[in-house]
């Protein structure tokens, strides 16, 4: 019986130590080298003090801000360690009642706003952490956060524009622009 559980036992302990020491450190040494920034959370920092993360959405419901897509994670909202979407079909109530006050919040916010707002504004992503919204998602909240700021609309424009990062690979997605980068870059202008 030891003849044939010694190999089976060494095999056990090659693996372990392969897949539980050697790949992890493989992987983490590329991804130091090749995404440095991305593979420590992609902290966003100023003055020296971390202020959050580009990889996980942050609430922002001061109208002199770009606001985020709500997040799906409860009880506190972009909680990273609670990711998951909220699992309502297309005609569940809850959603459809969630999607209608979210509506109802923008265009209290912005009574100007009457046209169609676009669907990341009032609905949550698969993880509930999307720190992005689309290029049309920030460009509809323009005339809000200038009128709060006091600022001239094609400023704002121009930052959303500026700030706005193009479809992964080339052809993956829409354009999107990182709210918490876009609030951290509008804080920094004057109007």
């Amino acid at each position: 019986m030891l003849t044939q559980l010694r190999p089976a036992l060494i095999l056990v302990a090659a693996l372990h130590v392969v897949t539980g020491v050697v790949y992890p450190l493989v992987v983490t040494g590329v991804a130091q080298l090749v995404w440095h920034d991305k593979a420590n959370g992609s902290v966003l920092t100023i003055g020296g003090k971390d202020v959050g993360s580009g990889l996980i959405g942050q609430p922002f419901s001061a109208p002199e801000y770009f606001w985020s897509r709500p997040s799906a994670t409860s009880p506190v909202p972009y909680d990273a360690s609670g990711s998951t979407g909220s699992n309502l079909g297309p005609t569940n109530p809850a959603l459809l009642a969630g999607v209608r006050d979210r509506v109802a919040a923008l265009r209290a916010a912005d009574p100007s706003l009457t046209g169609p707002i676009p669907v990341d504004l009032v609905t949550a992503s698969g993880s509930g952490l999307d720190p992005d919204i689309s290029v049309a998602a920030a460009l509809i909240q323009v005339p809000r956060v200038a009128r709060a700021r006091g600022m001239a609309e094609d400023k704002l424009r121009g930052l959303v524009v500026r700030r706005a990062e193009g479809r992964a690979l080339g052809f993956l997605g829409e354009p999107r622009v990182n709210v918490l980068a876009l609030n951290l870059a509008l804080d920094s202008l004057r109007p």
